[in-house]
């Protein structure tokens, strides 16, 4: 397998407010103590802009960068996402999977609103337009609080679009599908993997609207992998046994409070039992 780590596993997060954000230098470090040795980007500002400087920060740690979370409009018709994207993408390392997210335009992910018939004609659009000009890996990252949540979002992005997935098992599962299931259903189009572990009844009661989605990050919503309710060997045989070739990256969102905090004990839980799967 080829196995990564992401900055959110350590709480820091694009989202104002989100939390303590952990310095580059603490969270590479503990990635490398770990044993790992690629990672993705991490929110703007997070990691140095300048592709040298990041380079010198990622090697120093013997750390490479594979891909990185990019929420862009892609609903609304008066804006350009492409344009947008390529000037993300000026300082985007030349290898690394692009892992878009249909973003509602407003931070957080507590709410969205609901597209309509135009909506989803741009989104769609937008989407392949996206993939066939994108001369880079390109994929969608159905997330809770974009506008790809759903299981029905989802099979309408399956169905109506070309754009490959990037296979969040926690965020599926969240918003109400199987991950497995996709897995089974169209292998072909999974082009990059976020392993998550999901305590699925506070899944559900973010479903029920009864908490929001921060305030179940808060509580718990994500566990070390093999502590929660997802088919995380499940998913990893039936990948394999379609071929999958991709990254494994592995992300417990998790809201920190003090620097004391050991978000590094969990990552090596995780990754000890994705080594325990595979042996």
């Amino acid at each position: 397998m080829r196995i990564a780590a992401a900055p959110i596993s350590w709480g820091v997060c694009e989202v104002p407010g989100w939390g303590l954000q952990l310095t580059p230098d603490r969270v590479l470090a503990e990635m490398a103590e770990s044993g790992l040795t690629a990672t993705e980007l991490g929110p703007d500002g997070f990691l140095p802009p300048e592709p040298e400087d990041r380079t010198r920060l990622l090697d120093r740690y013997g750390l490479r960068a594979i891909g990185g979370f990019v929420p862009v409009v892609l609903h609304d018709p008066d804006r350009d996402p492409l344009a947008e994207l390529r000037a993300v993408l000026t300082s985007f390392p030349a290898d690394a999977v692009v892992v878009l997210a249909a973003a509602t335009g407003a931070d957080g992910y507590d709410a969205r609103p609901v597209l309509d018939a135009e909506g989803w004609r741009t989104l769609l659009g937008n989407l392949d337009r996206i993939h066939r000009e994108t001369p880079r890996p390109v994929t969608l990252h159905p997330h809770i609080g974009t506008m790809v949540e759903t299981r029905a979002e989802v099979d309408r992005v399956l169905d109506g679009s070309e754009v490959p997935l990037c296979l969040d098992t926690g965020h599926l599962l969240a918003g109400g599908t199987d991950p497995l299931d996709v897995v089974r259903r169209a292998p072909g189009r999974i082009a990059h993997v976020h392993l998550k572990d999901v305590d699925a009844a506070l899944a559900g009661r973010v479903r029920a609207g009864e908490i929001t989605y921060t305030e179940a990050v808060r509580a718990g919503i994500y566990r070390p992998l093999g502590r929660g309710d997802v088919d995380v060997a499940g998913i990893v045989t039936g990948l394999t046994a379609a071929g999958y070739a991709g990254w494994y990256v592995m992300e417990q969102d998790v809201v920190l409070t003090s620097e004391d905090a050991d978000p590094a004990g969990d990552v090596r839980a995780s990754l000890a039992f994705l080594r325990g799967i595979t042996a």
